[in-house]
């Protein structure tokens, strides 16, 4: 069928036509901060799953409807070696300039941004490698800690957000490169903004293990958020995500091709994307039949191989690939830890380093303790497909 009139987008964080199966948390969210707008409790939340369940996908649009509801919003990806402060200093910056718009809130605006100038100052941000030193106002956000001083800068940003009667809706994504001083910090602003009900919602998502690191950076972590675990689409779900968007293009699909969809991609909204683009492209139409989409599977597994999943291996030494080989050797998750060394005919202990650097590297995590899973779904399958040229 004509490739120009494909409606899939299998790409990272590329929206999907029909973002199906996501309407609790997409309300959940606007009920969030159209209460924190109003004065009224609410909750921020964390979003959880692996590679490839549409998390970014999920946040983006959570981000659009907030701003069209008319709230201040701010977003931004976690990079691992950059600081939360240096993160945040542009968005907090922009917020307030955003904010100053409204008359009545100007007052606060520029207390916010004294504030900011203190923030940067005291932490020794950089932008574009050139140290920002400018004089401050003594008493706000000024102390050199984050974990003070990040709140503080909630604080005045809630205080303007609710003068301008907005809410203000911070996303961050891949949350678990944050580092456990900043994570705390992070936390601890957001306890802050609830216990004065400040109009500050936060939205992050990451990996299944920052619940963890939530939860070891501060205790009450668990409290203070709503956890939103992200996994794979039901079949319903997936025949609304691959027939809507045919039926945009005038394309039907048959019911058991739709049901080998979901079987091939297991509900996985990333394969879901990749495997109806392939099955568009070499299907010759006018509809689609299940051997279209028996068909697809060769170019989709290479597509999937050759990106999604060799992507991942790029960064990793060759006794961490070993470890994962032996993960894969054991066939699909989860894995005792226990069992990967004996696979490896090594001790537990002895491969605890390679076994945290996966973990920080973001290819595994552990479910509970003493088990291990890969954060890739299917990724097991691929290794056992690809041993002999990885």
């Amino acid at each position: 069928m004509d490739p120009t009139n494909n409606p899939f987008a299998p790409g990272a964080g590329s929206p999907p036509p029909e973002l199906a199966g996501r309407d609790d948390i997409l309300e959940a969210t606007r009920i969030s901060y159209v209460k924190a707008k109003r004065g009224l409790p609410s909750r921020s939340f964390m979003l959880l799953g692996l590679r490839g369940v549409g998390k970014t996908v999920l946040l983006n649009e959570i981000g659009r409807r907030a701003q069209a509801d008319g709230m201040a919003v701010s977003m931004v990806e976690s990079p691992e070696y950059e600081s939360l402060a240096e993160l945040l200093y542009p968005l907090m910056g922009k917020v307030l300039r955003s904010l100053s718009a409204t008359a009545k809130a100007k007052d606060l605006v520029e207390r916010g941004l004294a504030g900011l100038r203190n923030f940067a100052r005291s932490l020794k941000i950089k932008i574009d490698d050139v140290e920002i030193s400018i004089n401050s106002e003594p008493g706000i956000a000024d102390s050199g800690n984050i974990e003070y001083d990040l709140p503080d800068m909630f604080e005045l940003i809630g205080e303007a957000a609710k003068k301008a009667d907005k809410a203000w809706v911070l996303l961050i994504d891949e949350v678990q490169y944050l580092s456990s001083k900043d994570l705390s910090a992070l936390i601890v602003g957001l306890h802050k903004m609830a216990q004065k009900q400040l109009p500050v919602v936060f939205i992050g998502a990451g990996l299944p293990q920052t619940a963890r690191l939530a939860a070891e950076a501060k205790s009450y972590a668990e409290r203070l958020f709503v956890w939103n675990r992200i996994g794979p689409l039901n079949e319903a779900a997936v025949k609304e995500a691959v027939v809507k968007p045919l039926i945009s293009r005038n394309t039907r699909i048959n019911d058991d091709a739709v049901k080998e969809i979901y079987k091939k991609t297991e509900g996985y909204p990333f394969f879901i994307q990749a495997w109806a683009y392939s099955v568009w492209e070499q299907s010759e139409g006018p509809g689609i039949t299940l051997e279209d989409v028996r068909q697809a599977q060769q170019v989709t597994l290479q597509s999937l191989d050759d990106g999604f999943f060799h992507v991942r291996l790029d960064r990793l030494t060759d006794m961490e690939l070993t470890y994962a080989r032996a993960m894969s050797d054991l066939g699909r998750g989860p894995y005792k830890a226990g069992e990967i060394a004996k696979q490896m005919g090594r001790e537990v202990r002895a491969l605890s380093q390679v076994r945290g650097s996966l973990i920080k590297k973001g290819l595994i995590y552990s479910p509970c303790h003493g088990t291990l899973d890969f954060t890739v779904p299917l990724f097991a399958d691929y290794l056992q497909r690809t041993l002999q040229v990885v």
